[in-house]
Parts: structure tokens; C-alpha cells; sequence
């Protein structure tokens, strides 16, 4: 699959911002949506029914369905989000969630509403959904397509059935069993009606129903293809979107290593030039790079091959204080991890025998947790008897929002020098990186 070349009056829409004061340079490129998973991996959110509770905070921002089939019996009604800061932002100027929940929601997010991309004038930005059983006792579901909050015009569907080990990565499947919907969206301070393919699955595992919307976008800047998706295809939102170049020796079906991935706030390379992916306004639809004057030895990034984000914070256990400085001259993993991540827990087990098999000369591990209780790690670090450092990530230190961290778990493994020279590593793979590195 060939990505298509914009037009030379699409290029030329480019609006270059200079800020003389700073010398910044920004660059605005607009961006044409593109179905399918492309050249991106797709991981799948969970979908649950709507619950049921006096003290539930979301119970007034529930919509009211009708039209569901007369025959189906154990229904219940869900929604999917398109984009729920919109969705939050508009409910708290209604009255349907509290202030104390609004900033709650802020604080747990890292989120800073920019009301200069939210709508104050509500938006359909939810899916209405629904599942339930037929006279044959198999559980069907049914979208409300339109938006229009009436199943009556929608058609029913058992979804795709996941087998264990399966990855949906495949446009051939997420587009053929995929549901054409609409949405709404704030573009040049206006209401749009858009739509986007959403695909719906069900992975007895976890007995659970899970979806993406098989959508990317696409944009070109001097000569080259950029290619970007939002939240590996779970939302629509845009708000932590991931950017790469596309050449033309990639083929149809590949895929770009999550590696090669540029996200919000990091580093793309364009000519012999770097510039930030400051993310999407989707307000004007447009992509925003800014050049860089400075080198990439003197850039700090969460990318391979830059500098790490210098950090400090108090050892958990010990309240000993810690720089990023202290651990110039040896191999450093970062791991961030919350109590809470079940992937987290059980790499505690191998990041426990890779400690004692390396030497505290050459190698350390900084666990930085996140969105956590202190007394549930603290739990943990004496059950499961952790003897590396642990930070935790709190309101005066923000060490995971420095890094940028959406998702648990997240590790950087460091040089002496303190570059980053991998990502993501756990289990054999980790352990053979670093004692390969160490006993060198």
C-alpha cells in the first residue's frame, strides 16, 4: 500500500510561524485521514456496559438508547469514546460530572485543558453500543452507526471471535468486519460530523469485548511522507500521537517497529534537520513540528540515541535522595511500573535475578512508580523484597510526566553516559542486552 502524495497546494498550505523572541520555527501541515492500520501496529480497548452504583461519578453522562431488538433478553448498554477529553470537558460545563471529579480526572491524566480545541457546545463524541441475547441464546451486539441514539436503524452483528495469540493487525480484517460510524468534532471552531471505521472483537480469555478504529492520517513536509496515529488506534482523541516517515521501500503488510515511532514531544529527523512532534491541533487538523537549532547532543528526549530526561526524587524505602547525575558511568534500567499493572508484577521476578547477576559497579535499576499508593508499594517492595531503588512519581518530583509515560510498563535502558540505547525490554530479552553490555 502506497501512501498518496498531497497535492502541491495541499504542501503549500504549511504555515511557518516564527517567534523571534525564541527563534522558534512552527510548522502547520494538514492532515488527510487514511483507513486501515497502515504501516502502525493496533492494540484493542476493553468495551464494558454501562455500571450501576449511587456513588458512580460518569451516571449522568450515560446516553439513553431505544430501537434495541424486541427478542434479545440480558441487554446492556455501553458507549465507546471518540474522544474523551472532549467528552469530560463538555460534561463538566452541563453539570453532569462535579468540579471535584473534573479535576480529579485533570490530576490523574496529567491533563491541561486546552480550550482552544474543546468545544463548549456539546459534541456526539460517544458510540452508543449494545449487547444482549437472541431467541437462540447467542450474544449479539448492535452500534448505533449514525448517532442518532436508535438501534431500530442499525443492524445486528456477533462479533469477530479472537482466537488466543491473535494480533489484529491486518486492514483485510478490521476493515471487513469494521462498522462505518459518526462522530463529532470541533474543526475550525465548528461542529463536524465525521466517520471512521470502528472494529469490534471478542476475546473469550478475558470474556471481555474489545475495539480500535482502524483510522491513521497522513501529511508531507519537504519532500517527505509522515505518517501519524493516535493512541495506537483506540481513540480518535489525537492527543498523544505517534509520527514516522514513510519511504517507499516499505512494502504492503509492513510494519514499523514501535521503536522507530516518534512521539509527542520527541524528535523526527527531515533532511538533516530535527524537529519536535508538538502533536495534533484538531482543531485546524494540522500537525505541528517545530525545527530545532539545537544539535541532538545537546537535546534531551525519550528517543533512542538522545540524552535522558534529568530526574530526582527520594528512594522510597530510605527517603536517600537521588539524582539522574548519581548514575553517570553505569548501565541504567528506568522502569516504570504502577501497583496496580498485572504485566508489572510479574517481571518482578526477573528483574530480581538480572539484579543478582549483575554488579552494582556496571549496572542499577530505578523503578519509578506511578498513579500508585504509597502504602501499596510500599506492600510490595517488602512482600516481594525489591531491593532496587524505587521513586515514587509524585506532584513535586514529576518524573513520569517528564518521561511522558501513558501506559505501565514503560522502560528506558541507559548508557554510562546516560543515552538511551533501548526501550521496552523485559524478561530474556533485557536480561541478555544488559549482561551483554556489562561483560563486555
Amino acid at each position: 500500500m502506497r501512501i498518496q502524495t498531497l497535492t502541491l497546494t495541499a504542501i503549500c498550505m504549511a504555515i511557518l510561524i516564527s517567534c523571534s523572541s525564541e527563534k522558534k520555527t512552527t510548522i502547520e501541515l494538514p492532515l488527510t485521514p487514511q483507513n486501515g492500520y497502515g504501516y502502525f501496529d493496533s492494540r484493542l480497548g476493553g468495551i464494558s456496559p454501562y455500571a450501576e452504583g449511587e456513588n458512580n461519578p460518569w451516571e449522568k453522562t450515560y446516553l439513553t438508547v431505544t430501537g434495541v431488538p424486541e427478542n434479545w433478553t440480558e441487554v446492556k448498554f455501553g458507549d465507546i469514546e471518540t474522544n474523551i477529553y472532549q467528552t469530560v470537558y463538555q460534561n463538566y460545563l452541563t453539570g453532569n460530572i462535579t468540579k471535584e471529579w473534573y479535576e480529579n480526572l485533570q490530576k490523574s491524566w496529567g491533563w491541561v485543558p486546552d480550550t482552544l480545541m474543546l468545544s463548549k457546545e456539546p459534541l456526539k463524541t460517544k458510540i452508543a453500543f449494545a449487547f444482549g441475547k437472541d431467541s437462540a441464546g447467542v450474544t449479539n451486539m448492535i452500534v448505533d452507526a449514525n448517532n442518532n441514539l436508535d438501534f431500530s436503524d442499525d443492524k445486528s452483528f456477533i462479533p469477530y471471535n479472537i482466537t488466543p495469540g491473535e494480533t489484529i493487525n491486518k486492514d483485510s480484517v478490521a476493515l471487513r468486519k469494521a462498522i462505518n460510524v459518526s462522530f463529532e468534532r470541533l474543526v475550525n471552531n465548528k461542529k463536524q460530523l465525521n466517520t471512521a471505521p470502528l472494529f469490534i472483537a471478542y476475546t473469550s480469555q478475558i470474556n471481555m469485548f474489545m475495539c480500535n478504529f482502524p483510522q491513521y492520517c497522513v501529511t508531507e513536509f519537504d519532500g517527505e511522507k509522515i505518517a501519524l496515529f493516535s493512541d495506537y488506534f483506540t481513540n480518535l482523541s489525537y492527543k498523544n500521537p505517534s509520527i514516522v516517515l514513510i519511504n517507499d521501500s516499505l512494502k504492503e503488510g509492513d510494519k514499523i517497529s514501535n521503536e522507530s515511532l516518534i512521539t509527542k514531544n520527541e524528535f523526527i529527523e527531515i533532511k538533516g534537520n530535527l524537529y519536535k512532534n508538538v502533536g495534533v491541533n484538531t482543531n485546524s487538523n494540522t500537525l505541528t513540528l517545530e525545527k530545532m537549532s539545537l544539535p541532538k547532543s545537546e537535546l534531551y528526549s525519550t528517543q533512542i540515541g538522545f540524552k535522558s530526561i534529568p530526574f530526582e526524587g527520594n528512594d522510597f524505602m530510605t527517603e536517600t535522595h537521588l539524582s539522574s547525575k548519581d548514575l553517570k558511568g553505569k548501565y541504567v534500567l528506568l522502569d516504570f511500573w504502577a501497583v496496580w499493572c498485572g504485566p508489572c508484577r510479574q517481571e518482578i521476578p526477573n528483574m530480581k535475578d538480572l539484579y543478582k547477576k549483575t554488579d552494582r559497579e556496571k549496572f542499577e535499576i530505578i523503578g519509578i512508580v506511578g498513579d500508585s499508593p504509597s502504602d501499596e508499594l510500599k506492600k510490595i517492595v517488602e512482600s516481594d523484597s525489591i531491593t532496587w531503588t524505587q521513586i515514587l512519581s509524585t506532584d513535586l518530583n514529576k518524573v513520569k510526566e517528564a518521561y511522558g509515560i501513558h501506559g505501565y510498563p514503560t522502560t528506558f535502558l541507559l548508557d554510562p553516559e546516560g543515552i538511551i540505547i533501548a526501550k521496552d525490554l523485559r524478561g530474556k530479552e533485557l536480561e541478555d542486552k544488559v549482561l551483554e553490555l556489562i561483560n563486555k
